[in-house]
């Protein structure tokens, strides 16, 4: 039986499930709020420079998934770019993440990967068996000197308290390598599309049986007008945030232009607590197949998210996993209702695993829809 399906939030979740279902005859009507489709993938040519820009900062696809991979080159072309990501500390310029030449830059030596490795061993802390903070596995992980430099003054700004206050989890996901690797993932696929992300969602979106309505607010009323509802947006908002607000990091944006090339690479970050901002963005260096006089830039600000700001980053220490489990109780609760995405499940996403997520959620709806209910959250979200 075809149903009429509403998804809120044209993103990357929003764009996959709809193709999907849409391919299989369901009808899908999409609201978003904002005045674009694509999410905080969303990019755009700036008129001034004619740069590609990734309007909500930058997007770099990587992946190991093979499916996801040649699902989204169904849409639009990828082409090779690889993350090699530089930092400002000290007044110096490094590559990260922390490798070989990093170390050997920093203490001023030229030593071999075995040596290298014992000699940052020297340098952790072995005292600390089992890191409960950020700060702790930074110093088991890399050391004081190496974690001052290079973690200590960014993970301040980035998360708006000390690296003391955050789980050793965060830290956990960032490599250090004793070769010369300075590529940032590991990952066999990795590019940019070539006529931008909105392109490539935008062609998700052009089926007949998807209507797409921007500058739309999605209220809890109407999902007594559709068969099933798909919810990208955030949890708490569902809810009319009736509980309290869960934590997020949200970013300002400072714009401005160079004649040339301004810092020689995409992202440059800026370890140095005195520097207010967390990085540079030089967006003409995520297209290398493109030329452009002039560039583009940005400084980015991180700060905690207010009502009307963005939300980027769930902050996910104990008192919004407390908040959260409240909402997941009442999401379970929902009939014809999935919670899905970044903002629907309160965790911080790669968008290969948002895609990967969004096709299973599809095709398990295909396969039983009437068990795709709200209770497929307590499999996405660890309570």
């Amino acid at each position: 039986m075809k149903q009429d399906i509403l998804i809120v939030g044209a993103g990357l979740s929003g764009a996959v499930i709809g193709q999907e279902l849409a391919q299989a005859g369901h009808r899908i009507s999409i609201v978003d709020a904002r005045d674009h489709i694509a999410g905080n993938c969303h990019t755009e040519r700036d008129p001034e420079t004619g740069v590609m820009v990734h309007v909500y900062g930058p997007h770099i696809f990587h992946t190991d998934d093979r499916e996801v991979w040649d699902y989204v080159n169904r849409f639009e072309t990828f082409l090779p770019y690889q993350n090699r990501v530089k930092t400002s500390s000290g007044g110096k310029v490094f590559s990260l993440p922390v490798n070989l030449h990093t170390i050997n830059q920093f203490f001023g030596r030229t030593m071999r990967p075995d040596e290298a490795r014992a000699f940052i061993e020297q340098l952790a802390d072995s005292t600390i068996e089992d890191p409960q903070t950020f700060e702790e596995q930074a110093l088991r992980f890399v050391g004081r000197d190496l974690y001052e430099a290079f973690f200590k003054g960014y993970t301040t700004k980035q998360w708006g308290c000390s690296p003391t206050a955050l789980p050793a989890s965060i830290l956990k996901r960032l490599p250090l390598r004793f070769n010369y690797d300075d590529n940032y993932f590991y990952h066999r696929y990795q590019g940019m599309p070539e006529g931008g992300y909105t392109q490539m969602v935008a062609q998700m979106l052009d089926h007949p049986n998807i209507t797409v309505e921007l500058n739309t607010r999605f209220a809890r009323s109407q999902k007594t007008e559709y068969d099933h509802v798909f919810y990208s947006g955030p949890i708490d908002g569902y809810f009319g945030y009736d509980a309290g607000r869960l934590g997020y990091r949200t970013l300002d944006f400072e714009r401005f232009t160079y004649d040339g090339d301004y810092q020689g690479c995409a992202v440059m970050n800026y370890g140095d607590a005195t520097i207010p901002y967390t990085r540079v963005t030089e967006h003409k260096h995520f297209a290398p197949w493109e030329s452009h006089e002039k560039s583009v830039c940005y400084r980015e600000f991180s700060r905690e998210c207010g009502p009307d700001d963005i939300p980027y980053y769930p902050i996910r220490l104990v008192e919004e996993k407390s908040l959260l489990t409240d909402y997941l109780d009442r999401a379970r609760e929902e009939d014809r209702v999935s919670f899905v995405g970044r903002l629907g499940t309160y965790r911080y996403l790669d968008m290969d695993v948002t895609i990967r997520e969004a096709l299973d959620t599809a095709r398990a709806f295909l396969a039983r829809p009437e068990t795709a209910t709200a209770s497929r959250i307590s499999e996405l979200v660890p309570a």
